[in-house]
């Protein structure tokens, strides 16, 4: 009977630690901010759970382990914060947030975006011979002869002007992170454009940071910390890759790097990343909230 009651209770602390740990609504994590937006976002507000601990992604390629430090918002409170609080159009395929404990995304802080791209097994064979300067140099050229296209679409000119912080792969973890200072038409100062991605067997994780560049400090303090939260589960890691299996994408490392696939890495959607912590500046129904929040007078 002990032996049994043992291995009982044993079984039940493994279903415990694997349960994902919801942290606290978003009224008790911020109490009386929910008060200072206008009501037609209250609801979402109320309705967000901030989670910590494990966290099985949608679709069940990877996991994080969200540490006290953190918060997870799951998909449909991260596309709220997205469309409704930061301006963007629709997206889908978000599968959610993370925020540092204690700043809430209606403030001036910084956030991560997560969403998987299934374009299938990456070789990092090109890792250790890449060429990182001439790779800057070929992202400056097709920035620039990219910006006919995007005035004319009505979006700013757009330059990048230098790595915030190099290229780097972890061939141990198989992850890689990467920064690019971005400057855009008409602003004073560039922006930031922080990449994280995680190599599994039939995709990529790929995690971006919502930042603006004076808070490339925190970023890349907080860059460690995010790699260690993301690991792929049991199956669809990378060593479970099977030759002659499974899908093998068409780019390695540099063209992660480059943005070639994924259309989210594109530079005109860089633009819309860069416009939600901005977007409160030009949509209508939040320039009160701005003002609240900011202590801004709206312009004439």
């Amino acid at each position: 009977m002990r032996c049994i009651s043992v291995l009982s209770a044993l079984a039940l602390t493994l279903v415990l630690t694997a349960l994902p740990v919801a942290a606290e609504s978003f009224s008790t994590a911020f109490p009386g901010q929910i008060e200072t937006v206008p009501p037609e976002y209250r609801a979402g507000l109320e309705a967000m759970d901030l989670r910590q601990g494990k966290v099985t992604l949608e679709g069940g390629q990877a996991v994080l382990d969200v540490p006290a430090d953190y918060y997870f918002l799951a998909p449909k409170d991260a596309n709220f914060v997205l469309e409704k609080l930061w301006g963007n159009p629709p997206s889908d395929g978000t599968l959610g947030m993370i925020f540092p404990q204690g700043k809430s995304p209606l403030g001036d802080t910084w956030g991560i975006e997560i969403y998987f791209d299934d374009m299938g097994y990456v070789s990092d064979a090109d890792a250790a011979t890449m060429d990182y300067n001439a790779m800057l140099k070929q992202l400056q050229d097709e920035a620039t002869a990219a910006n006919a296209e995007r005035t004319k679409a009505g979006y700013p000119a757009v330059s990048v002007t230098g790595w915030a912080a190099e290229p780097h792969y972890d061939a141990a973890g198989r992850k890689l992170f990467w920064a690019k200072a971005v400057h855009f038409e008409g602003d004073e100062a560039d922006m930031l454009n922080y990449n994280i991605r995680a190599l599994g067997r039939k995709g990529v994780l790929v995690v971006n940071f919502v930042a603006s560049m004076d808070q490339l400090p925190q970023v890349e303090a907080a860059a460690p910390a995010v790699l260690n939260m993301i690991s792929f589960t049991e199956g669809n890691r990378y060593s479970d890759y099977l030759p002659g299996v499974d899908t093998v994408a068409a780019v390695g490392i540099g063209g992660l790097i480059a943005g070639k696939v994924a259309a989210k890495a594109g530079l005109l959607i860089l633009l819309l990343a860069f416009l939600k912590k901005g977007a409160v500046l030009v949509l209508l129904p939040l320039i009160w909230l701005k003002n609240k929040l900011f202590g801004r007078k709206p312009e004439a």
